[in-house]
């Protein structure tokens, strides 16, 4: 295995970077990945390569999206001749349907992502799964840690319920701070998303859902019959009673969640996303 050589890239703040410069976290990560000959692979903000040298050439394709000019200008001369495509841009306005649409089958995301946009770019990619097979991605440990949160406990929130509804989310190990330059003041956490062709327990009109969890979650401290008025009142819905309105948002499950949203959308006007009444 060719050993990491950093680029010694001055990290630009405005980007949030900070470098891997660890050899072996990034092997660690890339056995996790375990990329196979068959296997599509995007990575996001390789930076100065530590991951993607571990990568290239064991899959059918590896595609890196990254947004520092430097970075883009290194990477393809570092990989020039290889078969590491390099792209140009943020990976937030990357369009991945039109990705898939070029790579054939389920493709795997990967990457270690700067910190203060790890939300944005998991609904990015959750808002546009299909196609998406899994996510291995290096985030904040706290961010981690409520990506995975249990009804109850006091990480439970928005991103837990989205990351539930639409994948399998397990930790895969802890990273130190200090394989990092500049090293952040927070821990690590590798995490792996399987993304769900089905959820287990559909909503009928997802948006819907997304915007009813959004809304109690918005006032967590309230209990549902209170903080649902906000989001019923507006679209002409009228409240049903419910023992489970009682409780604050943080304490239903995910599929009490979703079976809320389809009671209240069967409450619906039709013109509000309800059904149709004949």
């Amino acid at each position: 295995m060719t050993p990491v050589r950093p680029l010694h890239l001055r990290p630009r703040k405005s980007l949030g970077q900070n470098f891997l410069r660890d050899d072996n976290t990034a092997r660690k990560i890339a056995e996790a990945i375990n990329p196979g000959p068959d296997d599509c692979v995007l990575e996001i903000g390789p930076g100065e390569g530590a991951l993607t040298r571990h990568l290239a050439g064991k899959c059918r394709s590896l595609t890196a999206v990254e947004v520092d000019e430097r970075a883009v200008r290194a990477l393809r001369a570092m990989f020039a001749g290889g078969d590491v495509e390099v792209i140009p841009g943020d990976f937030l306005k990357t369009d991945l349907q039109e990705f898939a649409g070029r790579h054939p089958g389920r493709f795997r995301i990967v990457g270690n992502i700067p910190y203060n946009i790890t939300t944005p770019i998991l609904f990015h990619v959750l808002d546009n799964r299909q196609g998406v097979y899994d996510i291995t991605i290096m985030v904040q440990r706290e961010v981690g840690r409520r990506m995975m949160a249990a009804p109850g406990s006091r990480d439970y929130g928005i991103l837990s319920v989205f990351c539930g509804y639409f994948a399998e989310v397990r930790a895969l190990f802890e990273v130190s701070r200090d394989v990092f330059y500049p090293k952040p003041d927070v821990m690590s956490l590798v995490m792996h998303l399987r993304v769900r062709e089905q959820p287990v327990r559909a909503a009928r009109d997802e948006e819907f859902f997304r915007a009813m969890v959004r809304s109690t979650f918005g006032k967590r401290r309230k209990t549902l019959r209170n903080s649902l008025r906000y989001f019923t009142l507006p679209r002409g819905i009228t409240l049903p009673d419910l023992p489970l309105l009682q409780k604050r948002p943080e304490q239903l499950s995910l599929g009490e969640l979703v079976d809320l949203s389809n009671v209240l959308l069967e409450g619906a006007p039709a013109q509000n996303g309800g059904p149709e009444r004949s």
